[in-house]
């Protein structure tokens, strides 16, 4: 075994970063969410970055990891699961307040360790690719495409949030008008050709009327709803036929396997989902009932970016379209999600990015959309660098908080707007 690939120290670094008032059927974000940054450090003194959820139960699954990591390969990506499961202890329960279904994913003891796993996964290919002097994309079978397409995602947002937190120039949109403006902003600054629209927030009717105002506003570009679990059965069916032919693809307008099942039986709408279908064994049921149509991978859902391509070559089997979820993420995992897009044959759908809200960031560099696309690096690893400036700043306001930020938790900022506000109960209509 080269001796310079042994991992000698791993760091956590636990921040948080800006977030602006953006609506879903929780609530709205926080003035600040929390990320976890992962570095492993290579005897050889190279260290990897990686990136996921900077919650507690996440930081939690993570340090016993990391203080076991010492002593392995940065080659041995395939052995952290089994490491995961051994030193991680007990099985945390699912957080009550922040189980937000698609939004977080279902935070099962497992799901959560998947979540855990990604960040250590990326960095020690991140490591290995710069040691080796590759991308990471060729540490995962090469690249197929040169640039990666991402689609402009759409919010319901107040101007700003009730409480304070960061302020930016956006303005509310609340209305089609108003998302049509915020998508014409997203198209001059980021070039976008496709959008998503996060629904779930208004009444069916009003969120139909914002996907229409932007079929009109950019005839012939795809365009997506996705109101994460809120609709019943014989409503999805309903915003389906007005939506027949507008849309390229409807994102869990139900909740679970069973009721997407129903919807997709009564509609020719494809069905796409990151609920319903987060972990490999949630797989063959919602294949074999034709539950969903297009699967969106998450390298932090899935556990990094190697089974997300064992994900894609099973939708590629059973002829399941690949498109890729995003959440609240910095630099470090957009660089991932890239790298591991491009070696995907089969994505095909624009990937989801909520890195235009982001204004704050950890690299040293911002990644920067070109048509919408971001070209794929062929610098060592995965061609991003660490601020340890900026990352300091964003760690101390991690110690400062009084730990009302370090738990998303998008009901309880609500309740700084609307102290009655309770999750809603699914089907919301």
């Amino acid at each position: 075994m080269d001796t310079a690939l042994l991992i000698d120290d791993v760091r956590l670094t636990p921040i948080l970063i800006a977030d602006p008032p953006l609506l879903n059927i929780q609530g709205v974000h926080q003035p600040y969410t929390p990320r976890l940054i992962v570095e492993v450090t290579t005897r050889s003194g190279v260290t990897g970055v990686g990136e996921t959820y900077g919650d507690g139960t996440y930081l939690d699954l993570a340090r016993p990891l990391a203080e076991a990591l010492p002593g392995h390969s940065v080659t041995h990506v395939n052995g952290l699961h089994h490491l995961a499961e051994r030193v991680c202890g007990g099985s945390p329960a699912p957080e009550a307040g922040v189980d937000a279904g698609g939004l977080r994913g279902v935070r099962t003891a497992g799901k959560l360790r998947l979540s855990v796993v990604s960040g250590f996964e990326v960095a020690c290919l991140d490591a290995l690719g710069k040691t080796l002097g590759l991308p990471v994309h060729a540490l995962l079978g090469g690249k197929v495409r040169d640039a990666v397409d991402y689609s402009a995602y759409l919010f319901y947002r107040w101007a700003e949030h009730p409480a304070g937190g960061a302020k930016d120039d956006w303005g509310a949109a609340l209305d089609p008008a108003g998302i049509v403006a915020q998508a014409r902003r997203l198209v001059a600054d980021h070039g976008f050709r496709s959008f998503k629209l996060k629904g779930g927030v208004f009444p069916p009717d009003q969120e139909i009327a914002a996907v229409r105002a932007l079929a009109e506003a950019f005839p012939g570009r795809p365009l997506r709803l996705d109101p994460n679990g809120a609709w019943s059965v014989g409503t999805s069916l309903y915003v389906a036929r007005r939506l027949g032919g507008v849309l390229e693809y409807l994102e869990d307008p139900a909740s679970g396997t069973d009721r997407m099942a129903e919807v997709a039986a009564g509609t020719d709408v494809p069905l796409a989902t990151n609920m319903c279908v987060t972990t490999f064994p949630e797989i063959a049921g919602a294949f074999a009932r034709d539950a969903v149509q297009v699967v969106l991978c998450d390298h932090h859902y899935w556990g990094g970016l190697h089974r997300t391509r064992e994900l894609a070559a099973i939708c590629r089997t059973y002829g399941v379209g690949l498109s890729m979820h995003s959440n609240t993420h910095l630099g470090i995992s957009l660089a991932a999600m890239t790298h591991v897009a491009a070696t995907v044959p089969n994505l095909d759908h624009a990937c989801d990015s909520h890195y235009p809200w982001q204004t704050e960031d950890v690299i040293t560099a911002r990644h920067v959309f070109e048509g919408g696309r971001l070209a794929v690096s062929d610098a060592p690893g995965l061609g991003v660098e660490l601020d340890r400036e900026r990352l300091a700043a964003l760690h101390r306001r991690w110690l400062d908080d009084d730990g009302t930020m370090r738990e998303r938790d998008d009901a309880a900022a609500m309740r700084r707007a609307d102290p009655e506000w309770v999750v809603p109960a699914v089907p919301r209509w």
